[in-house]
């Protein structure tokens, strides 16, 4: 994992490498059975260099907790490694450009268990393995099967952690999908 965290580091390919002040190539155990993405970094993201530390991360790992998990436990990552200016969604091309890191890393952690959060991310890694691409509210907490290059492979897809930040009547149908993630986990 260290020659792709030290590419990340080293990339300018799409540009968003100018305003960072930090890449975020993501942290956890290696050896997790599910990974958890997002779409990109955040302020304090970009500020400590380390995915989910700001308010959506404490949301995160509450829900981790709900389900007797830590985040130590788990890997944690982002489609896009570095912030795009002023919060914005990433462009297509600094995804395009982007993918292949995630795409190593992914080849590296050989999850069973991918748990995109937010529409930007499950709208990637559905398309990534040719599904239909649909809103987050209706595919959060459903399963999809898939053949990775690794293996079988659960697509789980989860709202953002920071939609329940926003909207906390969304809370109990994100901790009721992260049960669901426990159940699948076994």
């Amino acid at each position: 994992m260290s020659r792709v965290v030290e590419e990340i580091a080293d990339c300018s390919r799409c540009g968003l490498c100018a305003e960072r002040r930090n890449p975020v190539p993501g942290e956890g155990d290696l050896s997790s059975p599910v990974v958890f993405i997002g779409e990109a970094p955040g302020r304090k993201e970009d500020e400590m260099g380390r995915p989910f530390v700001g308010s959506a991360g404490k949301m995160l790992d509450s829900l981790l907790s709900h389900v007797g998990l830590e985040r130590e436990q788990v890997y944690v990552t982002n489609v896009v490694k570095c912030r795009p200016p002023g919060n914005r969604r990433p462009l297509k091309g600094e995804i395009r450009e982007c993918t292949r890191y995630l795409n190593e890393q992914l080849m590296i952690l050989t999850p069973r268990v991918l748990a995109p959060m937010g529409n930007s991310a499950a709208g990637h890694v559905l398309r990534r393995f040719q599904l239909e691409r649909s809103s987050i509210g209706e595919i959060h907490g459903r399963r999809f099967d898939v053949d990775a290059p690794w293996g079988r492979v659960a697509v789980y897809p989860f709202y953002h952690p920071a939609a329940v930040l926003y909207n906390r009547k969304l809370e109990p149908e994100l901790r009721k999908d992260f049960e669901g993630l426990l159940e699948l986990l076994g």
